[in-house]
């Protein structure tokens, strides 16, 4: 699976997790270069608090883009430090 956004594959895996028809991409499959860590946090009554990252692609920002559960629950500690994505990233075969 391929994560684009801004024309830009920002993350790549064969091993994401699906959850409520969400891919969760391991940490390591994600560009670093293109994510940072902001502010905002929600919480999830079964999976826990999710942090979020901006991303940052050829000079134009996407603000919570990404999210992940650093401290997943037990029921999700599948995805523990996985990233999905919304706001416009597209997720491809």
């Amino acid at each position: 699976m391929k994560a684009i956004w801004n024309n830009q594959v920002i993350a790549e895996s064969d091993n994401t997790v699906v959850i409520e028809n969400n891919h969760y991409f391991p940490p390591e499959s994600i560009k670093k270069d293109f994510f940072k860590l902001n502010d905002t946090h929600s919480t999830c009554p079964w999976k826990g608090e999710a942090s979020y990252y901006t991303l940052q692609v050829d000079g134009k920002e996407n603000r919570d883009a990404g999210w992940f559960y650093p401290e997943a629950s037990q029921l999700a500690k599948s995805i523990k430090g996985h990233v999905a994505f919304w706001k416009g990233v597209e997720v491809v075969k």
